[in-house]
């Protein structure tokens, strides 16, 4: 799928910008990529202004055939606006596609969208829709019908819909403004942004953001499989199972570009690792979702290599400010100060990944802001909990049984309690634990990496979004977010990024001990998926050797 803007006269000056910054060292290659794609420059145009040849294609000829079988949690599906875990996009992205994918390197390449562009000052972006798509029943893919999906994405009235939160310049009372996409032709539309957003074209790759047929209304999208895509549904059983097949009868999708396995099945082994081992050598399964800590190198140790993703994925041991004592700021500031970050790297995810500093930007991220480590003073932190009448309080900290999770909750809370707190240790399974996720007054969830730092800030921190599991609501955070969300230049954005994140730290929103490095393990004849840094099973690009 070819992304066709590659007219140097065209590129966009923000683009030359941050080539200049990237070669300076001020932008990570990654970051100049996702960035550069974003305004609409195609990926071997952007490695051009870094004087680089994009990466070649693969050398190897796939083979059609064969099914492939993954160790994968099953979710009961929903409507995807409202998709909180990426396993729910996994199963239905052989017929649910996106406008555009984020990849390994960083860059964004096109799938329902041909090219994009963008106007000087990010206010207004051109989306041309890709010719020739049709949905599996037979109907043409058209510029209104992603006209309609941008209209759900915005509709902050549906419960759970974090696509909304990404989509505010677009909207207006928590609906889509009436002039905020112009339908040009069948295949030709325009975003008019009531601000510059440097992410909005990102927000769009996001698992959340799968592109429905007008029909939809929102019921189960496996059920109801109408999509664009080369595959179709067999079977989908919560926490056992899921079958899917490559769809004979659909032939718009472009022969050559994939869909090569004619069978994935997705195996639900629960939250242990070690049945997951067992499962493996038993051939009941030939690829890991993800593997964690010294699991990765059990299954090198049974012939299945490992894939590794250097990623901003992390876990938030957060406060539900809503609910006391966590709305008193000194209790949380305590708390954090009774934790050193990388013991608990090292004792709770084995040292695979980097140190983090309790703000959820990464180092990875453009806009990150270098600043002192967090304050680690356990005998201080005792102080602090006395001096609020809590010295015989007991804390709980919550967590799924997931091993990883758990591990890192354990450390967490023997830091807390070796600090003379008293602390209470709570492990849920995972059908109990997402039930009421996002209510626990003191708990830890996995947050998946976003290419930019300010969309999972805008997810997850902003005053009344669907995604506020810390219940955290500043004025002066949100302030500051709208300010970062339109400047282009790294340095400017980096400045206003240094005081959000001070802010966060003073506000003691939450423990994150941790950026981690992602696994996933594989039989050697397995191609074409290696560890997306974003936990994509696109499994239209798989193959067996």
């Amino acid at each position: 799928m070819k992304h066709e803007r590659n007219d140097p006269m065209a590129i966009h000056p923000a683009a030359r910008m941050y080539a200049e910054e990237c070669r300076t060292g001020r932008l990570s290659r990654r970051e100049f990529l996702t960035r550069a794609t974003a305004l609409g420059l195609a990926a071997p145009t952007a490695y051009g202004l870094l004087g680089i040849a994009a990466p070649q294609a693969r050398a190897e000829t796939p083979v059609q055939g064969g099914t492939i079988r993954m160790q994968m949690d099953i979710k009961a599906q929903r409507d995807p606006r409202t998709w909180d875990w990426s396993e729910l996009a996994n199963v239905c992205r052989g017929w649910l596609e996106y406008l555009v994918h984020y990849e390994r390197d960083g860059s964004l390449t096109p799938v329902l969208l041909e090219s994009w562009e963008a106007n000087e000052d990010a206010t207004e972006y051109t989306l041309r829709i890709r010719q020739g798509v049709t949905w599996n029943n037979g109907d043409a893919f058209t510029a209104e019908h992603v006209r309609h999906n941008i209209e759900r994405w915005a509709d902050a009235s549906v419960e759970g819909n974090s696509m909304a939160s990404r989509l505010g310049v677009l909207s207006e009372d928590g609906q889509l403004r009436a002039d905020a996409v112009e339908v040009v032709d069948d295949h030709t539309l325009r975003l008019h942004l009531s601000s510059p957003d440097i992410a909005i074209i990102v927000s769009m790759a996001d698992y959340p953001a799968a592109v429905v047929h007008p029909s939809f209304t929102g019921d189960d999208p496996v059920g109801n499989p109408i999509g664009t895509g080369p595959y179709r549904p067999v079977s989908h059983d919560t926490g056992i199972g899921a079958v899917i097949e490559r769809n004979p009868d659909h032939t718009w999708w472009n022969e050559g570009n994939g869909a090569w396995i004619d069978r994935i099945e997705f195996v639900d082994l629960g939250t242990d690792p070690s049945a997951w081992v067992a499962a493996a050598e038993g051939g009941e399964i030939e690829i890991t979702y993800q593997t964690t800590g010294d699991f990765v190198d059990i299954f090198e140790s049974i012939g299945m290599p490992s894939s590794e993703a250097i990623t901003a994925s992390t876990l938030a041991v957060r406060f539900n400010q809503t609910q006391p004592p966590y709305d008193n700021v000194n209790v949380r500031r305590a708390l954090q100060m009774a934790v050193d970050n990388e013991t608990v790297l090292e004792l709770g995810y084995d040292d695979r990944g980097e140190v983090a500093e309790n703000h959820h930007v990464c180092p990875i991220h453009p806009e990150y802001a270098e600043m002192e480590p967090p304050e680690f003073d356990p005998a201080r932190a005792a102080e602090m909990i006395a001096e609020e009448g809590l010295a015989d309080h007991e804390f709980e900290l919550i967590s799924i049984d997931d091993a990883w999770q758990a591990a890192t909750c354990d450390n967490v809370a023997a830091q807390i309690r070796a600090a003379g707190i008293n602390i209470q240790r709570t492990i849920l399974p995972g059908a109990t634990f997402w039930n009421d996720w996002l209510n626990y007054p003191f708990s830890s969830t996995e947050w998946n990496m976003r290419p930019l730092g300010v969309q999972v800030l805008n997810l997850a921190y902003r005053s009344g979004v669907a995604w506020n599991e810390a219940g955290y609501s500043n004025p002066e955070f949100d302030a500051l977010l709208d300010q970062a969300n339109g400047i282009a230049d790294a340095d400017e954005r980096r400045e206003v990024m240094l005081e959000i994140q001070r802010l966060m730290r003073e506000d003691g929103v939450l423990i994150q001990p941790y950026w981690r490095s992602l696994y996933r393990n594989m039989r050697p004849e397995i191609r074409g998926a290696e560890m997306h840094p974003t936990f994509e099973v696109r499994y239209q690009q798989y193959w067996k050797a």
